[in-house]
C-alpha cells in the first residue's frame, strides 16, 4: 500500500493534471459501482421482489463508464485548477495566513457557492443527456433533484470541507473529495431513485412559494 501511494504521489508531481483525470474517472466509477448496488437494495426493498443471484450481481456498465467519463472529463481537470486557483487567489487576495481559520472558512464559502452548485448542476445535465434523455426530461429531472441535493449536501460538505482545507495539502484535496464521492455517489443515486417522493415535492412548492412571493 505504501509503495502504491508513492507511486501515486510521484505522478503527482511530475503529471498532476492526468493524474488527477485518470484517479478522478477511476474513483468515480468505483463510486457509480457502489452506487448501483444500493440502487438495487433500495428498489428491492421498496417493491419486495424476490431477485435471482443472476439479477442480484448485474451492472449496468455503461452506467459505469459514462460516470467514469464525468469524473475524467469535468471532475479531474476542473477540480485540480479550482483547488490550484482557490488557494493562490486567497493568498495572493486576502494575504490570510495559510491554514488560519479565517483562510478555511473563505474557502469553505467559496467552495460552497461557487464549485458545489455547479458541480451538481452539471452532473445531473450530464447524467441525463448520457442516459438518452431529451431536454425536457433533463429539465424536468434537474428541477427536481438539484435543490434537494443542494440543501441536504450544504449541510454535510462544509464539514468535510473544513477538514480538507485546514489540514490536507492543496494538491492531495482533490483525492480526499473524491474519496468522499464515493458515499456522495451513493446519496445522488439514492436521490435519484425517490424519483418524485413527497418531500422532494415540499422543496419544489417551497422553491415555487418563494419565487412567487418575490414576484409580487
Amino acid at each position: 500500500m505504501l509503495k502504491i501511494w508513492r507511486w501515486y504521489t510521484n505522478c503527482l508531481a511530475v503529471h498532476p493534471v492526468k493524474t488527477q483525470v485518470i484517479s478522478s474517472g477511476l474513483i468515480w466509477g468505483l463510486g457509480d459501482l457502489a452506487a448501483q448496488a444500493v440502487t438495487r437494495a433500495t428498489a428491492v426493498k421498496k417493491k419486495n421482489l424476490f431477485l435471482s443471484d443472476e439479477d442480484n450481481i448485474h451492472i449496468n456498465w455503461r452506467r459505469v463508464v459514462t460516470t467514469s467519463i464525468f469524473g475524467m472529463a469535468f471532475v479531474g481537470p476542473i477540480g485540480h485548477f479550482w483547488y490550484e486557483g482557490l488557494d493562490r487567489f486567497l493568498k495572493c487576495r486576502f494575504n490570510y495566513p495559510p491554514k488560519s481559520m479565517r483562510f478555511v472558512a473563505m474557502k469553505v464559502a467559496l467552495d460552497g457557492i461557487i464549485f458545489g452548485p455547479v458541480d451538481l448542476f452539471v452532473f445531473f445535465t450530464y447524467m441525463g443527456f448520457a442516459s438518452g434523455k431529451n431536454v425536457n426530461q433533463v429539465k424536468e429531472e434537474v428541477k427536481r433533484d438539484f435543490l434537494p441535493a443542494l440543501i441536504v449536501e450544504g449541510g454535510i460538505w462544509p464539514i468535510v470541507q473544513v477538514g480538507n482545507f485546514r489540514f490536507i495539502p492543496v494538491r492531495y484535496q482533490l483525492l480526499y473529495v473524491n474519496l468522499f464521492c464515493l458515499l456522495d455517489s451513493c446519496f445522488l443515486s439514492w436521490l435519484e431513485q425517490q424519483q418524485d417522493a413527497a418531500w422532494k415535492q415540499w422543496f419544489k412548492t417551497f422553491s415555487f412559494k418563494e419565487q412567487k412571493s418575490r414576484d409580487g
